[in-house]
């Protein structure tokens, strides 16, 4: 592959599964990890159209199959972190953790509360859309910056990405860069509480101790297009998982937690091949038992190993 000279560091072969939360995966192509803004855009613009590129972020909602990732994933790092507050305004670079920007417009008494119990780094919650107590990126976001495929750096408003439940539109290869959010005021020390007790609650009731990429599979309920659940309606994941007789249940080394059965667990030395397996498993038992077909909310990508 003929790649573009770069200010950051690229990397052919790099093995993947040390960046993801689950532990498990092959390696990407090339690995690029652009220093700023201007080394991603160049890189971008003089990469050839044909070679595939994947933006990853802390990989915490990922499975990266065992056979690795085609072409160039991307990677943001420090200078893409940035957190800035002005009045209600929030702006927060892709790579920086959602559970820093929480804590950061806290401290500034504005209230993205609802960050930081999310997993993952603000370029991922766009993507998906991320949501926590009744809260949704939907709910905040203003506009996103993002480098095109081409190059182009570009500013999409919120209305322009169709935020859904658990989903976002955003063209393939684009990679957010920043993103900006409206905040309420708050009082700082009751907003501190308020994340202190939502991190009790969350591993209280979530094997947060063990390696998993957060809820597995989307809760089978109609939902808004801000992502926001009608309750009327809604049935839990783990609810259907349990009821189908899952919770805990093991294929390899991956298994559905015993805390909580919506969570894909690499509990003793997993293959990427086995969580995905285990979760097709999931799916179709729990179909065969309610009906419901569920449907993933972490991301696989890459290529099984010939062997799977």
């Amino acid at each position: 592959m003929s790649l573009p000279a770069v200010r950051g560091v690229l990397t052919p072969d790099r093995p993947l599964a040390d960046l993801t939360w689950l532990r498990v995966g092959g390696p990407a192509e090339v690995l690029f990890q652009p220093v700023d803004m201007d080394d991603l855009s160049a890189f971008l613009a003089a990469l050839d159209p044909a070679t595939p590129v994947f933006p990853m972020g802390v990989g915490s909602n990922l499975i990266v199959r065992d056979g690795g990732i085609d072409g160039v994933v991307i990677r943001l790092g420090r200078g893409f972190n940035a957190i800035s507050i002005q009045g209600d305004r929030v702006t927060a670079g892709a790579a920086a953790l959602d559970a820093h920007v929480a804590r950061k417009a806290a401290q500034a008494g504005r209230d993205l509360t609802f960050l930081r119990t999310i997993p993952g780094a603000i370029g991922g919650a766009v993507r998906m859309n991320a949501g926590c107590y009744g809260s949704y990126v939907a709910d905040h976001l203003i506009e996103v910056q993002a480098v095109t495929r081409g190059g182009e750096v570009v500013t999409i408003s919120a209305a322009d990405l169709n935020l859904a439940y658990r989903s976002s539109e955003l063209p393939d290869g684009w990679v957010l860069t920043q993103a900006v959010f409206a905040a309420e005021v708050g009082e700082p020390d009751e907003l501190e509480a308020r994340m202190t007790q939502q991190i009790a609650a969350r591993d209280a009731s979530q094997p947060t101790k063990e390696r998993s990429a957060g809820s597995t599979f989307r809760n089978p309920a109609g939902h808004s297009s801000t992502g926001k659940a009608d309750d009327t309606h809604e049935l839990k994941a783990w609810k259907v998982i349990e009821d189908a007789g899952l919770r805990g249940y093991r294929l390899g080394g991956a298994q559905m937690s015993e805390k909580h059965p919506n969570f894909l667990l690499n509990a003793d030395g997993a293959t990427a091949d086995d969580l995905e397996s285990l979760g097709e498993l999931v799916r179709e038992k729990v179909f065969q038992d309610s009906g419901i077909r569920l449907e993933w909310e972490i991301r696989r990508v890459g290529n099984r190993a010939p062997d799977a």
